[in-house]
């Protein structure tokens, strides 16, 4: 009830905290959890953090295979991390428990369209402006107030990127980024940006479509791991526990980030360069051997 009313204010951080702490009283009634998750999800959802929306809505449809929020959830979350074959499928499955459902209906034929379709976006388009939400345009001049600085993969000049981001490749780990949101400016002049999380030990992403630059990460690390995600098996990474972390490949140096630090803090770094308008950030648990691994023989430097 606590998550509902702030879901209904619109204070979706808090009702993500308050379906958790739902969650983790591990009731047994299993319509009550799959509501939970589907709730949760919801809220997370109108953050920005489609992976965590769409891990609800699996566990939603796992304690209840045809509850249809949670379907048209998890398609909606594919189509936002243009996942469309899989915005498909869950569509398709929504649709054979309810055959009429608008929305799937709507959402099968677009998903369906946007697969088949495949524009080039050429690398030098990264250099014009960047078109966000709400078609408000964030020219380069607008960064370069905020000295943030937009750079390119290196790359021959006839080379297309059909989904509109570069690949990004640390170490040998490989993520695709996976949607094609931009930076946008808001009502109070305030840029939202995209934000790539990665976790090199266990090769897994999140990706927040609008982390406002004056929020800290430590707030995103809260809700992010409210509860601990299903491929954390020691369940080591808790907000206080992880560490984070940016690239300087020029130089091959790493900087540690400051949790309390804000985004706009840390793209306004001397040898912070943000690839494809995505920044990135690499997740660590503390002193742990895979960390220790990594950082052998690199150059570590405090931001």
């Amino acid at each position: 009830n606590e998550g509902n009313e702030y879901f209904r204010e619109k204070d979706y951080r808090k009702a993500v905290v308050a379906y958790t702490e739902a969650l983790k009283k591990k009731c047994e009634d299993t319509e009550l959890n799959a509501v939970l998750h589907t709730n949760r999800g919801a809220a997370q959802f109108y953050l920005g953090n489609y992976r965590s929306a769409l891990n609800d809505a699996i566990q939603a449809k796992k304690l209840k295979p045809t509850h249809l929020k949670a379907i048209i959830r998890g398609a909606l979350c594919h189509m936002e991390l243009k996942n469309f074959s899989e915005a498909i499928a869950w569509c398709e499955e929504g649709l054979r428990i309810d055959s009429k459902e608008k929305k799937l209906v709507e959402m099968r034929a677009k998903a369906d369209k946007l697969k088949s379709w495949r524009g080039p976006f050429w690398r030098s388009e990264l250099i014009s402006p960047l078109v966000g939400q709400g078609r408000t345009v964030v020219g380069i001049d607008l960064l370069c107030e905020r000295n943030i600085k937009l750079v390119l993969e290196p790359s021959n000049e006839e080379e297309e990127i059909s989904d509109g981001l570069a690949e990004l490749s640390i170490d040998g780990f490989h993520s695709d980024n996976t949607t094609g949101a931009k930076v946008h400016l808001d009502a109070d002049g305030n840029l939202h940006w995209p934000v790539l999380f990665l976790y090199p030990e266990h090769e897994q992403t999140d990706f927040i479509a609008a982390f406002h630059e004056n929020s800290r990460f430590i707030d995103h690390l809260m809700v992010m791991f409210a509860e601990l995600p299903p491929w954390d098996l020691e369940q080591k990474y808790l907000p206080s526990n992880i560490e984070l972390y940016f690239e300087d490949e020029e130089r091959a140096e790493m900087y540690e980030l400051n949790p309390e630090h804000t985004l706009l803090q840390a793209l306004q770094h001397q040898r912070y360069f943000v690839k494809a308008g995505t920044p990135t950030v690499l997740a660590f648990v503390k002193h742990s051997a895979f960390s220790k691994k990594f950082f052998s023989g690199k150059k570590v430097r405090w931001l």
